[in-house]
């Protein structure tokens, strides 16, 4: 049973000169998230909506223990995750596009060196490998070096390795970047399949038609903070979801936090 909360985290960045100068502003911190509270349970995919420097990122960066919040706490169970970190990791995948592969190594000993990290047995290894090379097409490009490869098999060798250890908890960040509309329905299905085997998904995006497509339940964050959340169905009984998006942009948009 995986019960995943989000309790208030935030987070802010000390900006350069530079910085301060490119984002016209005199503050010596931005602000990336503000007070964020959401909650996760198995068996749903929960999206994470917004533009461009909205936050997405880093909340996903948090929750998946990449980076630790300034305040606020993540529960697993009701257990704070740091009370066993290296637990915690081993439960979570995590696609972002901070993720770069070394170009001299192929895909094939890539999944198996990192796989090796999580601690994995090598028959494991094999029959993992095995599953996620075939769902994604990469068996007839597991020998190439991946400075060879093209963008969208890179990005399907990323979501393969981040998922190399069949986590429990999959954090996806934009997962359908640089994949082609084919390559893209996919993904997409993989992940309505690994709704069904009951995975704790959560995943980000800035594209509306693919919360539509895929989530039970949805957050629309700007500027750091979380303007609405719930159950996608309830949230567009009313309006669409871009008229939705739209509406709280206009609302809210200009607000500082």
């Amino acid at each position: 049973m995986i019960d995943l909360e989000v309790k208030g985290i935030s987070k802010r960045f000390k900006l350069s000169k530079k910085q301060q100068k490119t984002n016209k502003t005199s503050s010596e911190y931005l602000v990336a998230l503000k007070d964020f509270s959401i909650s996760l349970k198995e068996g749903e995919i929960y999206g994470l909506l917004g533009p461009n420097g909205a936050g997405k990122t880093t909340a996903l960066r948090i929750i998946s223990s990449l980076i630790k919040a300034d305040t606020g706490e993540i529960l697993l169970n009701g257990e704070d995750i740091y009370k066993d970190i290296y637990g915690y990791r081993k439960k979570v995948g995590f696609l972002t596009s901070e993720l770069k592969l070394d170009d001299f190594f192929t895909p094939d000993y890539t999944f198996t060196y990192m796989s090796r990290l999580y601690g994995l047995d090598e028959e494991k290894i094999k029959e993992n490998k095995e599953k996620l090379f075939a769902r994604f097409g990469i068996n007839s490009f597991k020998d190439v070096k991946i400075h060879d490869l093209s963008t969208g098999m890179k990005q399907k060798v990323s979501l393969a390795i981040s998922l190399c250890n069949d986590p429990d908890i999959i954090i996806f960040d934009e997962p359908t970047n640089g994949l082609d509309i084919v390559a893209s329905k996919d993904v997409e299905d993989y992940l309505l399949s690994l709704k069904k085997e009951n995975k704790t998904i959560l995943i980000s995006t800035h594209i509306l038609s693919i919360i539509e497509k895929l989530c039970d339940k949805v957050a629309i964050i700007l500027k750091g903070k979380l303007i609405v959340e719930g159950d996608l169905k309830e949230l567009t009984s009313k309006e669409s979801l871009d008229d939705l998006f739209f509406r709280l942009y206009k609302e809210h948009g200009d607000e500082e936090y």
